[in-house]
């Protein structure tokens, strides 16, 4: 606690009631900041491998895929060309040869021409057949997968932003909550501390704990008295029963509404007393204050 307004204060709705020490969260919330524009441009950079993952399909399928196989069917042109060239060339020779005009060493080597053209054909046309049948769909397998990868990646990315924006805004409430602030108008009173504490629960310095009660705003409209009832006429008293509240300096009509069914602990400060809390409810009546004194006559 920083600050926080004393005791008996009457305050208007908006008034600051306490402030608690924002050191730590000041530092959590700027770490979640930071966390949160790194995730975001993480995700950014996903988006753009998801599209680029995309791009790179189409691109092969309509690109690359389509330059690779005309490039093959053009040297495949060209290989068949060079056969039919051998072909004649070969057949040429044989005629020539037999006409004497060539040896037959020449003959072999036309042959051996048409040979390697042939064989030069057939590894274009594997070339062709592998392009088709497996590397492409061994191309569309790995950039399907890639594209897989990369939207399983976006969708972690997506869920990361999302949690470090949910402890980003949870550190921004925290220190909004560090400001307590009166939601209605009334009277401002520090909650009844242990006896043998000397100071109360809220003061400054003091350090807060989850689902601590700092302070406590009652409505005056609607006051009460508590009394303790002896267990030989506990019996005697109900809720309904009429009563005269005395107090410094006037008499109210009142009505009992609960009584206790469970005694308090008696002990050595009590006179080993056993008493019964009894709730009186009071009318409104203008000038009670919590903790007044009250003499109380049940009827």
């Amino acid at each position: 606690v920083t600050y926080v307004i004393p005791a008996g204060s009457v305050v208007e709705p908006g008034d600051v009631l306490v402030r608690l020490d924002t050191k730590i969260i000041d530092e959590q919330h700027s770490l979640t900041k930071t966390n949160t524009f790194i995730a975001q441009a993480t995700l950014e950079q996903t988006k753009a491998n998801v599209a680029r993952a995309e791009i790179s399909i189409d691109a092969y399928k309509e690109g690359r895929f389509r330059s690779q196989l005309q490039a093959l069917e053009k040297e495949l042109e060209a290989n068949k060309r060079n056969l039919r060239t051998a072909q004649k060339m070969h057949k040429r020779s044989e005629s020539l040869f037999r006409q004497g005009y060539v040896t037959e060493l020449q003959v072999d080597g036309n042959a051996f021409t048409v040979k390697q053209a042939e064989l030069e054909l057939k590894v274009k046309e594997t070339e062709i057949k592998v392009l088709k049948e497996f590397t492409r769909a061994m191309q569309l397998e790995t950039l399907n997968g890639n594209l897989t990868a990369s939207e399983s990646k976006l969708a972690a990315d997506e869920a990361g932003l999302r949690m470090e924006i949910k402890r980003r805004d949870r550190a921004e409430q925290e220190l909004k909550d560090c400001i307590i602030k009166a939601e209605t108008g009334g009277l401002v009173i520090y909650p009844s501390a242990a006896l043998w504490k000397r100071t109360p629960d809220i003061t400054e310095g003091a350090n807060v704990r989850k689902d601590q009660v700092l302070l406590l705003m009652p409505d005056l409209s609607k006051m009460q008295v508590k009394v303790g009832i002896h267990e030989s006429m506990v019996e005697r008293v109900h809720a309904g029963l009429k009563a005269v509240v005395t107090l410094p300096d006037r008499t109210l009509d009142a009505e009992v509404s609960k009584v206790a069914t469970v005694t308090r602990p008696a002990g050595w400060w009590t006179g080993n007393v056993v008493k019964y809390d009894t709730i009186i409810d009071l009318p409104s009546d203008a000038g009670l204050k919590p903790g007044m004194s009250a003499e109380v006559e049940v009827i």
